[in-house]
């Protein structure tokens, strides 16, 4: 499906939703915990993987090392609910606040962004951080 051509205006400010996927057919979501406002999860979307979250009203992401569409939660259960979507000016990127039903990170950690960036004696350094 081509992706509609709109004036710079019509896409920053018009009330018509049209995502403006990159050259390999992707757009960067973010997840955000609806409650905490906790950064969960950063990753991609295809056309199919969009499709899928607006009609389901549950996260879906395009796997780009798997190469195949996947729900958020498909095999564990810790599936994302979406409360809201908003796209970004150019609308090529998205936060979705999402209520998580358990951990988000394969780790089992409660966000993907566990650790933080420190320097050491030695240079750079990650540190767990409670999510």
């Amino acid at each position: 499906m081509a992706e509609p051509v709109l004036t710079s205006e019509e896409r920053e400010q018009g009330a018509r939703f049209a995502p403006k996927f990159d050259a390999a057919g992707l757009l960067t979501a973010v997840v955000i915990d609806a409650g905490s406002g906790a950064v969960l999860v950063v990753a991609h979307m295809n056309r199919a993987a969009l499709d899928a979250t607006l009609a389901s009203g549950k996260v879906h992401f395009w796997s780009r090392s798997r190469g195949k569409l996947w729900m958020k939660g498909e095999t564990s259960g810790h599936v994302l609910s979406v409360e809201e979507i908003r796209v970004d000016c150019d609308q090529d990127a998205l936060v979705i606040r999402a209520s998580p039903a358990g951990p988000t990170c394969h780790t089992g950690a409660q966000s993907c962004f566990y650790r933080r960036v420190e320097q050491g004696p030695g240079g750079p350094v990650l540190v767990k951080v409670k999510t």
